[in-house]
C-alpha cells in the first residue's frame, strides 16, 4: 500500500500555523493537479478545514517528497512546520483516513460536518484526475467505515458541538440571547448551524453578508432575515450582538480599529464575535478592546474539551472497528495485487493447451464429436492441475508481506509477459516501504 500523508491539525498545531497553509475550497482544484504532477505521485488529495490541512498521495516507490510540494506549493520552508507535522505511510496512512472520516480525530469526537468535508474534498480531486483507482478505493471504504462507526456505536449520540458551545459562552456573555442580533460573515456550513443554534435558545434577527450577494440572500431566506451587502459590513456591523464569520479571506477583515467603531456606535454594549474561520477573519488585537469578546477555533476547542469524556468508552468501540477495517482493506489490496498473475497464468496455460491440440489433432484423423470432447476434458483437467498448486501459492501469499516476491518468482518460472498496466502496479508494489 503506497499511500502517504502528510499534515497539521488542531492537536498539533495552533490556527496561527494552521491559517498559513489553509487553502479555500476555490483553489483546491489547482492545488491537487499540482500534487499529482510532483514527482513521485500518481493520484493525490488535498483536506483543508478549519480543523487541519492534510496531503494524501498514492506514490508509485512508495515515498515522494511531500515537504518539497509544501516547499515549492505554499512557498513556506518546510522546516518552520517540522514541531507540528504529522506524517504516515501505507497501513497507518490508511489509519489515519479512517479515523479522520469517521470523526475519531476531530476537535468534537463524533461530529458529523467531517464526513462532508472529506467527500467535498474527495470530489474534487476526482473531478480533476487526481484521484483515481487506489485512492478511490481508500476512499470509498472511508465513508463506508465512517457509517460503520455511526451506526454500531454511540460515538455521535452526544450533542455536544461547535455551535452548541459557542451558544454556551453566548449566554455567559449576555445572560439570555432572547432578541439578541446574530451577524453571519461568510456563507459556511459550520456557521450556518451555529446560526441555528443560537435561534433556537431565542437570537433575534439573523443578518447574512457574504462577498457573493446570491448566496447571502439565499441564506438569509432560510432564517427569514436580512442580508447585508459585503460593502456595507463595516457600516453596519454594529447593529450585531453576535458575530459569527467564516470568509475564508487571506487575512483579518476585522481589526483593532473597526472594533472600537462598533462599540462607540453601539455605546459599549458588548459584542460577540466567533470566529471559526481558518485563516482567522478577527485581528487578536480586537479581543483586547473591552468589551469585545473573540473566540476562535482553539478556544471552542478547549470549551469542547470540558463536555466529551463521556465519548471515551465509545470511541474506544469506533478504534476496535477501525483496526479491523484497516486489516480488511490491506488484505483486499494485497488480494487484487496477484489477480493479474493469475490471469495471464491461466491465460498462458490455456494457449498452450490449445496450441498442442491443434498441433496433433492433425495426426488424429477425424474425430467425432464425443471424441472431441473427451480431448478437451483431458487437457483442460490437466492444466486445472497444473495451475492449482501456483494459484493456490499466489492466493495464500497474499496476506503476506512478500506477495511481491512470490508473483515474481510465479511469473519468472512461467515466463510471463506483463502488461504495461501490470508492469506499472509491480514497480508502484516494489519500492521501499511497500508492503503488498
Amino acid at each position: 500500500m503506497n499511500f502517504q500523508l502528510i499534515g497539521v491539525n488542531h492537536k498539533t498545531a495552533p490556527v496561527e500555523v494552521r491559517e498559513r497553509l489553509a487553502l479555500p475550497e476555490s483553489l483546491l482544484p489547482e492545488a491537487c493537479k499540482r500534487l499529482v504532477a510532483h514527482p513521485g505521485i500518481e493520484e493525490g488529495m488535498i483536506l483543508s478545514t478549519c480543523n487541519r490541512v492534510e496531503l494524501l498521495a498514492k506514490t508509485n516507490n512508495g515515498s515522494a517528497d511531500l515537504r518539497g510540494f509544501i516547499r515549492d506549493y505554499f512557498r513556506v520552508d518546510p522546516a518552520d512546520f517540522d514541531q507540528y507535522f504529522y506524517e504516515y505511510r501505507s497501513r497507518e496512512a490508511v489509519r489515519h483516513v479512517f479515523r479522520v472520516t469517521s470523526s475519531l480525530d476531530s476537535m468534537v469526537v463524533g461530529e458529523p460536518q467531517i464526513v462532508g468535508q472529506v467527500k467535498e474534498a474527495y470530489a474534487l480531486a476526482r473531478a480533476v484526475g487526481a484521484v483515481q483507482s487506489q485512492l478511490d478505493s481508500l476512499l470509498s471504504r472511508a465513508f463506508a467505515v465512517a457509517k460503520r462507526v455511526r451506526s454500531e456505536t454511540a460515538v455521535g449520540s452526544s450533542s455536544v458541538s461547535i455551535a452548541s458551545v459557542a451558544v454556551e459562552l453566548a449566554k455567559k456573555i449576555f445572560g439570555s440571547l432572547h432578541g439578541k442580533h446574530v451577524l453571519l460573515v461568510g456563507a459556511g456550513k459550520m456557521s450556518e448551524l451555529a446560526a441555528r443554534h443560537l435561534l433556537a435558545h431565542g437570537a433575534g434577527t439573523i443578518f447574512v453578508s457574504n462577498r457573493t450577494y446570491d448566496r447571502a440572500r439565499i441564506l438569509a431566506r432560510r432564517f427569514n432575515g436580512e442580508v447585508v451587502p459585503f460593502d456595507k459590513l463595516y457600516e453596519t456591523c454594529d447593529r450585531s450582538d453576535i458575530v459569527i464569520t467564516s470568509t475564508g479571506a487571506p487575512r483579518a477583515i476585522f481589526r483593532r480599529e473597526h472594533a472600537e467603531r462598533f462599540l462607540a456606535r453601539r455605546r459599549n454594549r458588548p459584542m460577540f464575535f466567533i470566529d471559526i474561520a481558518v485563516p482567522r477573519d478577527v485581528d487578536a488585537e480586537v479581543n483586547k478592546v473591552d468589551g469585545i469578546f473573540v473566540y476562535d477555533i482553539d478556544d471552542l476547542q478547549q470549551a469542547v474539551a470540558t463536555h466529551v469524556a463521556d465519548r471515551k468508552k465509545e470511541a474506544e468501540l469506533a478504534e476496535a472497528i477501525i483496526n479491523v477495517e484497516v486489516q480488511r482493506f490491506e488484505s483486499r489490496l494485497q488480494s487484487l495485487d496477484v489477480v493479474p498473475t493469475i490471469v495471464s497464468l491461466q491465460d498462458h496455460l490455456e494457449t498452450i493447451r490449445q496450441a498442442e491440440v491443434d498441433r496433433v489433432r492433425g495426426r488424429l484423423g477425424q474425430l467425432d464429436p464425443e471424441q472431441e470432447l473427451a480431448i478437451e476434458a483431458l487437457t483442460k483437467g490437466i492444466i486445472k492441475k497444473v495451475m492449482h498448486t501456483p494459484i493456490t501459492t499466489l492466493k495464500v501469499a497474499a496476506r503476506d508481506p512478500e506477495a511481491t516476491t512470490v508473483i515474481d518468482l510465479i511469473r519468472r518460472l512461467f515466463n510471463l509477459q506483463e502488461t504495461k498496466s501490470q508492469s506499472k502496479s509491480s514497480a508502484a508494489n516494489s519500492g521501499p516501504g511497500a508492503k503488498s
